[in-house]
């Protein structure tokens, strides 16, 4: 068990990287827009394709309140969400979350990256917490229950 305040972008960048090494079944981001995840690049996608292409079950659900840098910009997520589909998800969610202003990275219901403000570093690590992270869970859990446009490349239809 373990907690460790973040206050710099270089250390949160690390907490990113430590906290996607050790998930082995299912990881939960909301975040803006996961431009600050970074997420596109390879050693970050390795750790998400190796969870998704090991799993049977929903193994990836990403929430986010802009969806266009996802859609854009991000390339190689889009193809892993398109090729593990029926394991790894996308959405953006509705106007009425806009008003959120944090994130949270939740790895196998018992690891977390708490970041409080969108625009700042300052966020919390936990390491084996899953008392700690039950509210966040609960928390992502309803902003996944509010729906929203699914984000995906491929085309639905004949």
């Amino acid at each position: 068990m373990a907690r460790e305040l973040i206050t710099s972008w270089a250390d949160y960048q690390t907490a990113i990287d430590r906290l996607l090494g050790i998930a082995t079944k299912q990881i939960c981001i909301y975040d803006e827009d996961l431009t600050t995840l970074k997420l596109d690049s390879p050693p970050r996608l390795a750790h998400i394709k190796r969870l998704v292409s090991g799993t049977r079950s929903d193994a990836l659900h990403i929430a986010v309140r802009n969806g266009s840098p996802l859609r854009n910009q991000h390339p190689l997520l889009q193809s892993l969400l398109t090729t593990y589909g029926h394991v790894a998800f996308a959405q953006e969610t509705p106007a009425q979350l806009a008003h959120l202003r944090d994130s949270m990275i939740i790895a196998d219901d018992k690891h977390g990256l708490i970041r409080f403000e969108r625009d700042m570093p300052r966020s919390k690590l936990l390491i084996d917490e899953s008392d700690e992270l039950r509210p966040y869970l609960a928390k992502f859990r309803e902003i996944w229950a509010e729906g929203g446009e699914r984000i995906t490349n491929s085309t639905v239809g004949l």
